[in-house]
C-alpha cells in the first residue's frame, strides 16, 4: 500500500478527531487494554475511539502517536490483510515514539484481519479497533484473538445519554419537579418513536437520517457483505419482523408470510436472513424460559436494537414502539439474561422474564380498562411460582401499585422504568 496515501488517510482523520463533538457516553474503558468495540452502525463507535485518542493527547501524547484509519476510507479500496503491515511502517515513520496508539474503525470490511490484530496484540502494541459485525465476537474469532483484547457491545443513545445530550436534567429531584418532569416525559415519547442514534438527537427530520442508517445496514452490512441474491425476500422478512414485534414468531411462518406477497423463499432462507440482520445489529431475539430447546430456537420473539428504525415500519403502534424500548433497555441491562415467558400448559404469557433478577415484566400501553387482563398472567404466576418475584407492568404514563390475591404488583411509567430509576 502506497505510504503517501495512508499518511494522508491518517492526517485527514486526525483533522476529524481535533475538530469532532464528543458526546459523554455511559461507557469506561481500562488504559492500556486493547478493546473491540462492535455495534449498529452510527450507534457511536468511533465518537468513542475520538474520545480515547483526545484524551491520550490530553495525558501528554503527541498527535504524531496517533494513527487513525477507517478502513471505509474509499482510498483504502483494494486494501488487503497483506497490507496491514504497511500501516505500521507508516506509523514509524511518523514518529520516534516508542508508544503508538492505533485505531482501526470497521476493520472487519478486511477479510483476516483478526490474524494481524493477533500479531499487534503479541507485539505488545496498543490497539483499539470497531466493527458493526457480531461474527468479530465469535468463537472462531476469539479462538484467534486469544483473549487479548476486551470487547464491548456499543449500542445507540440509553435514555439517559438520550436526555443528556439534549441538556435535560433528569435526577431524582428534577422527575419530582412539575415543569422539569415535564421535559422528561416529552423526551421519552420523543425516544421510543425515533430511537438514540446519536446524530439524529437533534434533527428536525429524524426519519429521513434514521432510513439511510437502515438502508446502509440492509445494503452494506447485509446484502453486500452476506452476498444475499433475494434482496426482496430479505426486505419483506423484516418487514414481517417488524409487524410482529411484540410477538414470537416461527422461521415457517416467516417464509410463509414472504410466500404470501408472491416472493420465492424458503424456511431455511429466513433463518439464515435473520442471522444476517442480527450480526448486523439490527435486530435480536428473546427466547421462550419454558419452552423446549428446538422451540427456543425456532420461535423467537425479535426486537430492533433502535426504535427508530422499527418506527419505519410501523403506522400507529405505539404499543409495539413502547414494548421495544423496554426490550432495548433489557438488552443493554442484562445481556443475554433476558426471556419471554409462555406456557401453553398454565395459560401463561409474559413479556419478559429475569431469571437472575427474578423479575416479571408485562409492557401495556394503557391498563386503565384492561386491568384484569394485564394482570392475569403476572398473577397466575406468583401463584405457581415458589420463589418470590418483583412483578412489574411497564406502561406510557400511568403509575400505582395493584394488589390482587395477596400479589402485588408495580405499574410503573416507561420514563421512569427505562431511566432505570425502579430497577435498581
Amino acid at each position: 500500500m502506497n505510504h503517501n496515501i495512508l499518511k494522508q488517510v491518517i492526517f485527514e482523520q486526525i483533522e476529524i478527531i481535533k475538530n469532532a463533538e464528543i458526546i459523554e457516553r455511559d461507557y469506561v474503558f481500562e488504559k492500556n487494554v486493547n478493546y473491540i468495540l462492535v455495534g449498529l452502525r452510527r450507534a457511536g463507535k468511533s465518537t468513542l475511539l475520538y474520545k480515547i485518542a483526545r484524551e491520550l493527547v490530553e495525558g501528554g501524547c503527541e498527535w504524531s502517536q496517533i494513527v487513525y484509519v477507517n478502513f471505509e476510507d474509499d482510498r483504502l479500496l483494494g486494501f488487503t490483510k497483506d497490507d496491514f503491515n504497511d500501516i505500521v511502517e507508516t506509523a514509524y515513520e511518523l514518529t520516534d515514539a516508542k508508544e503508538i496508539y492505533f485505531f482501526f474503525d470497521e476493520v472487519q470490511i478486511i477479510e483476516g484481519w483478526e490474524h494481524f490484530a493477533r500479531r499487534m496484540a503479541d507485539q505488545k502494541k496498543h490497539v483499539y479497533i470497531t466493527g458493526s459485525n457480531a461474527k468479530m465476537l465469535s468463537s472462531e474469532m476469539e479462538k484467534v484473538l486469544g483473549g487479548r483484547y476486551l470487547s464491548k457491545m456499543i449500542m445507540p443513545f440509553s435514555f439517559s445519554e438520550a436526555l443528556d445530550y439534549k441538556k435535560i436534567e433528569h435526577d431524582e429531584k428534577a422527575i419530582l419537579t412539575t415543569s422539569k418532569s415535564a421535559k422528561i416525559r416529552r423526551g421519552c415519547q420523543d425516544y421510543i418513536m425515533s430511537g438514540g442514534f446519536p446524530e439524529a438527537q437533534l434533527l428536525d427530520n429524524k426519519r429521513e437520517y434514521i432510513k439511510s442508517v437502515y438502508e446502509k445496514v440492509l445494503l452494506g452490512d447485509i446484502i453486500e457483505r452476506e452476498k444475499v441474491n433475494n434482496k426482496m425476500a430479505l426486505r419483506l422478512m423484516i418487514k414481517k419482523i417488524a409487524e410482529t414485534v411484540m410477538c414470537e414468531i416461527s422461521f415457517n411462518t416467516l417464509a410463509g408470510n414472504v410466500k404470501a406477497t408472491g416472493i420465492k423463499t424458503s424456511t431455511d432462507a429466513m433463518i439464515d436472513y435473520s442471522s444476517y440482520a442480527e450480526n448486523a445489529y439490527l435486530l435480536f431475539r428473546n427466547k421462550n424460559y419454558v419452552s423446549k430447546f428446538a422451540e427456543k430456537e425456532s420461535t423467537p420473539r425479535f426486537y430492533f436494537y433502535d426504535n427508530g428504525i422499527l418506527s419505519l415500519f410501523l403506522i400507529d403502534k405505539q404499543s409495539a414502539l413502547l414494548e421495544n424500548a423496554v426490550a432495548v433497555y433489557l438488552k443493554r441491562k442484562y445481556g443475554e439474561d433476558v426471556y419471554y415467558f409462555k406456557s401453553n400448559q398454565t395459560g401463561i404469557d409474559i413479556d419478559f422474564y429475569l431469571p437472575e433478577e427474578k423479575c416479571a415484566i408485562q409492557v401495556s400501553y394503557n391498563i386503565d380498562s384492561a386491568e384484569d387482563r394485564e394482570t392475569k398472567s403476572l398473577i397466575s404466576f406468583a401463584e405457581k411460582t415458589e420463589e418470590k418475584h418483583r412483578l412489574i407492568i411497564v406502561t406510557n404514563e400511568e403509575e400505582r401499585t395493584i394488589t390482587k390475591n395477596g400479589v402485588t404488583i408495580e405499574v410503573i411509567p416507561a420514563y421512569k422504568f427505562i431511566l432505570d430509576t425502579k430497577m435498581t
